[in-house]
């Protein structure tokens, strides 16, 4: 069975992982506050802070005040963002409040029968017919209470709302209804309005008069969560006023301000917060982590809040899965709270992109782990520009090159010399032209040889674990791909891309397909590019070294003059990746010219099958010449 890698809805969370219970309760205190009835609070926060996911957490608060409580508190939510465009947007949250009253009425009691009959007057003030054709049964008409004629309950009078008139009767007889006996029952009518800073600036006017339309009621209270700033963005558009000095408010935040008497700010995560909310979400999706054991970890994140103490606080995080997610978690905060600003959304789509690139990348065959993964999305997604570098670097088959002077300038002893540049570290995407009496230590390790990187590259680096060139190459090509991005090695000539792509090739008669004379053919500028080009692809990508290194030995026996930069391309292979096919292809070979690849590949490795390998070729060698 394959291993699964889950998504995060984006749907508000359940439980309050983000320990917004606090604005929750605030938000409570001011809908049950007597003095502030009725009430308008604001909820503001940037998009994807957790508005949603708040309120929520206010609705469960209401209930849980209500069981209490001698009276109903009457919970209605709404998100204009989703109202039918063709339906007015004040109309639409009139229908949803009404819709919500309408079942309310007790149908079987005189007294609610005689309050039924009072709300269906005040339903026929509205002009319906400005959004509802008479012959379909449209969103609204879904919302409005029991249409079974619905003809009866239109009304066509030009005094509806669409006059002060209109609207301070319909003001005036909303503030009876919620006064006649038959509703006695309900303390309040709570209304919470989602979304409003996603909708277009009329709508978002719209729906605020509507509001102002049910404020003068006792008993009713709005709770709007929004941006603040986008929804006075929205009225500056929609009424055209200027914005406001340095020394006044703004005519746009005057309005609003009128309707919603104060606004919580929604705090952004702290750097705990966003830890805390890393691991959450982790541990959620481990299947050995049951809901019991969740719901611990939940309140031990929220009691370290308070107290002040770290997740290495949480048992049992020493080994096993939790351990696995708290480092995880640990790894991915410093830059994920510093470039997501704490925004929970960003986060989770974050994790969930993660995920995605897992699952596609196990299905490819790309053997990574969770941590690798997250290292390599952090550069995929939060530092484009260091990812287009190592594209490059992939491009121009220095990768492993790469990582390893960054490794050293990041952490190790490399630091001091990694400000200054050399003529042997060219930039990125130009691949090195090999003369042909070029130094062997073009190959070589990279460990004494300066580079330059950026101070967000050298950051990345140090971010566990340390990746290796071989095993993270496919999953770069493919996310190169995700992002539409070409790897191509903009170094070597065009010229010489098809050539280089057939001798790279896996398929023989690709390879067979760069004949003999045309490698004898090609100028020696070209030829000793071409053996460059052979010897990095070698080195970064050793597991394609049967075919790269047939082409390399191709060359030098087309091509005689190339044969120094031959020899330094196979040295420069690491002896540990070796192939014991590789070392005997060197059986039938001159002796004098290759004894100084096989004596570097003998010194760097103790694996007894390649040394036998080794033995094999000495021991042809010796027989062939007598020595």
């Amino acid at each position: 069975m394959s291993e699964s890698f889950p998504l995060w809805s984006d749907e508000p969370a359940v439980q309050d992982l983000l320990a917004f219970r606090a604005v929750a309760e605030t938000v409570a205190d001011a809908i049950f506050d007597d003095a502030l009835d009725p009430v308008a609070v604001g909820l503001s926060g940037a998009w994807g802070s957790g508005k949603t996911s708040v309120l929520e957490l206010v609705k469960s608060e209401i209930e849980k005040r209500s069981i209490t409580a001698d009276s109903k508190v009457l919970v209605i939510s709404t998100q204009p963002w989703s109202y039918d465009p063709a339906v007015g947007p004040k109309e639409s949250l009139i229908a949803e409040v009404l819709g919500g009253l309408n079942d309310e009425f007790d149908t079987e009691d005189p007294v609610g029968k005689a309050g039924l009959a009072a709300f269906k007057k005040l339903v026929k003030k509205v002009n319906w017919s400005k959004a509802v054709k008479m012959a379909t049964r449209t969103a609204i008409t879904m919302q409005l209470p029991k249409f079974d004629d619905v003809l009866d309950l239109v009304s066509d009078d030009p005094e509806s709302l669409e006059t002060e008139k209109g609207m301070a009767a319909f003001r005036k007889d909303f503030e009876e209804l919620l006064e006649d006996p038959a509703l006695q029952h309900l303390s309040r009518v709570v209304v919470l309005v989602d979304d409003l800073d996603r909708c277009l600036p009329d709508t978002v006017v719209e729906t605020l008069e509507a509001i102002r339309l049910f404020l003068s009621a006792k008993g009713m209270s709005f709770v709007i969560a929004a941006d603040e700033d986008r929804v006075a963005e929205a009225i500056q558009q929609k009424f055209g006023t200027a914005s406001g000095g340095q020394e006044e408010e703004d005519p746009a935040k005057l309005y609003l301000h009128k309707i919603v008497q104060t606004t919580i700010p929604l705090p952004a995560l702290s750097r705990f917060d966003t830890e805390a909310y890393l691991f959450l979400l982790l541990a959620k999706s481990d299947p050995e982590i049951t809901d019991e054991i969740y719901k611990e970890l939940v309140a031990k994140c929220d009691g370290l809040r308070i107290d002040g103490g770290s997740l290495d606080d949480i048992e049992g995080q020493d080994s096993g899965a939790l351990a696995e997610h708290l480092i995880t978690a640990a790894r991915l905060t410093p830059i994920l709270y510093e470039k997501f600003h704490g925004n929970p959304r960003r986060i989770k789509r974050f994790l969930n992109d993660l995920n995605v690139r897992r699952a596609i990348s196990s299905r490819r065959g790309f053997a990574l782990k969770a941590d690798e993964v997250a290292k390599l999305m952090v550069l995929e997604r939060i530092l484009a520009d260091d990812f287009r570098t190592v594209l490059d670097w992939l491009a121009s088959n220095q990768l492993r090159d790469k990582l390893e002077a960054l490794e050293l300038a990041a952490n190790g002893a490399g630091q001091a010399d990694a400000d200054s540049s050399s003529p042997a570290e060219e930039a990125p995407a130009k691949a090195r032209r090999a003369p042909s009496g070029e130094s062997e230590d073009k190959f070589s390790s990279p460990a004494s040889q300066d580079a330059t990187f950026s101070d967000t590259l050298r950051r990345w680096a140090k971010l566990p674990p340390a990746l290796d060139a071989t095993a993270i190459s496919g999953y770069l090509y493919l996310a190169a791909s995700f992002a539409k991005i070409e790897v191509i090695d903009t170094g070597l000539p065009e010229r010489l891309r098809d050539v280089a792509a057939a001798l790279t090739s896996s398929l023989k008669i690709d390879r067979a397909g760069v004949t003999d004379a045309a490698l004898k053919a090609l100028p020696e500028p070209d030829a000793n590019a071409l053996v460059s080009h052979l010897g990095r692809r070698t080195r970064d990508q050793p597991a394609i070294q049967k075919f790269t290194v047939e082409s390399l030995l191709r060359m030098a026996e087309q091509r005689p003059a190339t044969l120094p930069n031959v020899i330094a391309a196979l040295k420069g292979l690491p002896a540990g990746e070796v192939e014991t096919a590789t070392i005997i292809k060197l059986r039938t070979l001159d002796k004098a010219s290759f004894r100084t690849v096989l004596e570097s590949w003998k010194a760097g490795t103790d694996d007894p099958q390649l040394l036998r390998a080794i033995g094999v070729v000495e021991g042809a060698w010796s027989g062939s010449n007598g020595n």
